[in-house]
């Protein structure tokens, strides 16, 4: 039909909702990791705060691109 969404459109979407969901989270600490290298911490201790910036962005950006938050809530097997 002409008027719905292709699953390549679909998913393109999702994918760029979830970017954008994520992308302020990801911006804050990268920007919290340069104001640390600023104030004069030792890169190693600041860049040893990377890794869970970018775990916690990319469980975020999954959790949002398969749609965790359109769950069925309440009682029910699949809770």
């Amino acid at each position: 039909m002409a008027g719905e969404p292709t699953a390549s459109t679909d998913e393109a979407g999702s994918r760029r909702r979830a970017a954008r969901y994520v992308a302020p989270f990801l911006a804050l600490g990268l920007f919290n990791l340069g104001l640390l290298l600023r104030w004069g911490l030792d890169p190693l201790w600041a860049f040893a705060i990377l890794p869970p910036i970018l775990f916690l962005s990319g469980i975020g950006w999954v959790a949002f691109r398969y749609g965790f938050h359109e769950r069925p809530t309440g009682p029910g097997p699949n809770r």
